[in-house]
């Protein structure tokens, strides 16, 4: 599949997701608001799959936007900037969840279907009739 990141490339990036993964468990342990919050809240940008509804592109635009380090960076800054401590932890919580998603191998989406991510195809067996070319 081209458009993907493969071999040692992949490797790299899932294990840098996991060092971000875990920046964010360890500035939540000092910054954050307790772990029940972070356990309500950290799967919240996974709501974004319910765009899928609405088709392939509508659902890899949500989730891509959901699952991107700029708007969870920024909400982070911002919540620094303004010492506005919700949004700092919103952002770690945010950060931290697109970390474990990228080191598990769930990478941002194309539009040809939610198994089709940066990182490569999703699923054990995938379906050599489905690959992507783009």
């Amino acid at each position: 599949m081209t458009g993907t990141a493969s071999g040692g490339v992949r490797t790299v990036l899932r294990l840098e997701s996991v060092c971000i993964l875990l920046s964010g468990l360890i500035a939540y342990s000092k910054f954050g608001a307790g772990w029940g919050v972070f356990a309500l809240f950290f799967l919240a940008p996974d709501l974004s799959l319910l765009a899928y509804l609405a088709g392939p592109r509508a659902g890899a635009l949500m989730y891509n936007t959901a699952h991107s380090y700029a708007g969870a960076t920024l909400m982070l800054a911002s919540g620094i900037l303004f010492s506005a401590h919700l949004a700092i932890t919103a952002g770690m919580i945010w950060i931290a969840h697109i970390g474990f998603d990228r080191a598990l191998g769930y990478g941002l989406k194309y539009s040809s279907g939610f198994r089709f991510t940066h990182l490569g195809i999703i699923g054990r067996d995938p379906d050599s009739s489905q690959i992507m070319t783009k």
